[in-house]
């Protein structure tokens, strides 16, 4: 049985539920002034299973068919959660088909009933702007036949839910759940009758929010790709709809959106997915590439580095390594220890991974996701290179942040007549085992070859006497570590070449060989990928290099090169539907 996390800390809970209640004495709409243009896009697949009865939201699946959303028992406080914020109001969208327009207004009808005064976990700031901009997305379709009693229900709840949120939206989380109530805020403030007094005062405290939130870069603190997506297709949202009606963003605004473009680009793998690095994932097919047409930001070349991640890109490969420290205390419950790790997509094809975020799969999941060991990357065994600490409550709820990890990180990256050449080092083992790890990608310009070289150094005489005495304490057997490629569960690996190289198949038909120097143990072992979205863990495999660390340097090769092109007769353009593979 799943357990639930931690509710809210109850005086935020009893003032959240004083001001909802409250919302119900301010001023009613009456109808729109404007409506937005609709810019959510939903999942065609997603909506056809929520109107077969399988509702999987937050990784978790419970079959009901033919019973209401609202009758559904919820397995844990996120899938409740994503119930609330109604962004399955764009799935159901996407069907199209009379059914599905039927379940929008009923659900949502019932939602008014059961909710709509005050009562229920969708009273909080963010998750009230998430569904305001659905409702107003689709308002159309869910009022389409409806007579004047329901209109006037659903005017009166979002005239409500808008009161509420001009009160209480600075008192959600620092953020993307601060960016989205402030979203909603503007989209209520220009569609709803009455409502107009919000949109000055959510439009000067977003472009503040954007001044915190987004660094002189265009970055985010948590250093996570797929939140900065959130956040930049938010801004997008908010500005189209205040120029739309002739009104201009604040300068802080438009100037983060400005930033914030170019950082995505260059966190952009070839196949149009986000690289998936302290707890991002890759992101809704297309989401990426419609948000920065959104934009109408120039498509400049993508930088060499953003936001803490170098990237190296030639021919159809792309190489997004992590060469930054993970971010510390209090911003860091969705940091990962990851650092020195790298992904690589050739064409439309992930081929090197990390395992990704487990936060949907419980706390056993998403610890494991955050270890060094699900990064490709070196580590030590038994050793991350950042370390979790003791649980603090935050935000009602116990986390664990990152309290010890690298603290100098030192890159370099040049060009050579045949290659581009990263590297990157940190300390993250100096105080533990007295070693500094250095690592050299070196992809070559026609992208068909990335070779690879992991130095574990003792630099002075302090870090000597530490690594010798972590050495003695072994019985002189060495410290083991692991250097570890986690591969995409789509691709087929096998050993071969007497275990001497690992041959790997891609589905667009190229072949990939990885080769080593000979001075570890090559194996090939299972793994996992977690993915958003799915109901379990994807099994993968991960090529694993083992050895043991004697001296005061250790020196481990490797290569990975491309045996094969894509056959020409061959066009890469079918892409696998996750909910359909987990669920038909």
């Amino acid at each position: 049985m799943t357990t639930l996390p931690d509710k809210p800390a109850l005086p935020v809970r009893a003032m959240t539920r004083l001001y909802a209640r409250l919302a119900g004495f301010g001023r009613t709409a009456t109808g729109f002034v404007s409506q937005p243009e609709p810019r959510t896009i939903g999942q065609f697949a997603k909506g056809r299973q929520l109107l077969a009865g399988n509702f999987l939201f937050a990784g978790y699946l419970v079959e009901a068919k033919d019973a209401s959303i609202w009758d559904v028992p919820p397995p844990a406080t996120s899938f409740e959660e994503a119930l609330h914020g109604f962004v399955w109001l764009d799935d159901l969208a996407a069907v199209g088909t009379p059914a599905a327009r039927a379940s929008m207004q009923d659900w949502t009808a019932q939602w008014i009933e059961r909710y709509g005064r005050g009562a229920g976990p969708g009273w909080t700031p963010d998750l009230t702007g998430r569904r305001l901009i659905r409702w107003i997305n689709h308002a159309l379709l869910i009022l389409s036949g409806k007579g004047s009693d329901g209109a006037d229900a659903f005017f009166r709840s979002l005239a409500r839910q808008t009161h509420f949120l001009g009160r209480r939206w600075s008192h959600t989380t620092a953020g993307l759940p601060r960016i989205e109530a402030l979203t909603g805020l503007v989209y209520a403030g220009l569609s709803l009758t009455g409502m107009e007094k919000y949109v000055t005062t959510a439009t000067h405290s977003l472009g503040r929010e954007c001044e915190r939130l987004i660094d002189a870069e265009g970055g985010l603190a948590a250093r996570n790709p797929e939140e900065l997506l959130e956040v930049f297709t938010l801004l997008n949202w908010a500005a189209l709809a205040l120029t739309e009606v002739g009104k201009t963003p604040a300068p802080a605004h438009l100037a983060a959106i400005e930033r914030i473009a170019p950082v995505l680009r260059t966190l952009r793998h070839a196949d149009g997915g986000l690289a998936r690095f302290h707890g991002g994932g890759r992101g809704l097919e297309g989401r990426l590439d419609a948000a920065l047409a959104m934009s109408g930001i120039r498509a400049d070349k993508p930088r060499e580095a953003a936001m803490g991640y170098a990237r190296l890109s030639c021919g159809r490969t792309t190489v997004i390594m992590d060469a930054a420290a993970p971010p510390l205390g209090t911003g860091s419950h969705g940091a990962h220890a990851s650092t020195l790790g790298f992904e690589l997509t050739s064409g439309r094809r992930p081929l090197v991974v990390n395992c990704g975020s487990g936060a949907a799969f419980g706390e056993d999941w998403r610890r494991a996701g955050r270890a060094t060991p699900s990064h490709s990357t070196l580590g030590l065994d038994g050793y991350s290179s950042s370390r979790l600490s003791e649980a603090k409550r935050m935000g009602g709820r116990k986390r664990e942040l990152l309290s010890d990890g690298p603290t100098e990180i030192l890159t370099e990256r040049r060009a050579t007549e045949f290659a581009v050449r990263q590297q990157a080092s940190h300390d993250g083992y100096r105080q533990t085992h007295g070693l500094v790890h250095v690592r050299t990608l070196e992809l070559t310009h026609d992208g068909r070859g990335l070779a690879g070289e992991e130095l574990l150094l003792a630099l002075n005489d302090t870090d000597k006497a530490q690594h010798a005495r972590m050495v003695d304490a072994t019985s002189l057997q060495g410290l083991p570590f692991s250097v570890r490629f986690h591969l995409h569960p789509d691709v087929d690996a096998v050993q071969d070449m007497g275990g001497a190289a690992i041959s790997i198949a891609l589905k667009s038909g190229e072949i990939w060989v990885f080769r080593h120097d000979g001075s570890s143990e090559l194996t090939l072992d299972p793994s996992v990928y977690l993915e958003g979205g799915r109901l379990k863990p994807r099994a993968a495999q991960q090529i694993v290099l083992s050895g043991v660390s004697l001296s005061e340097t250790t020196r481990v090769r490797w290569s990975l090169a491309k045996a094969q092109e894509t056959p020409l007769s061959i066009r890469d353009l079918r892409r696998d539907d996750p909910l359909e593979d987990d669920l038909d």
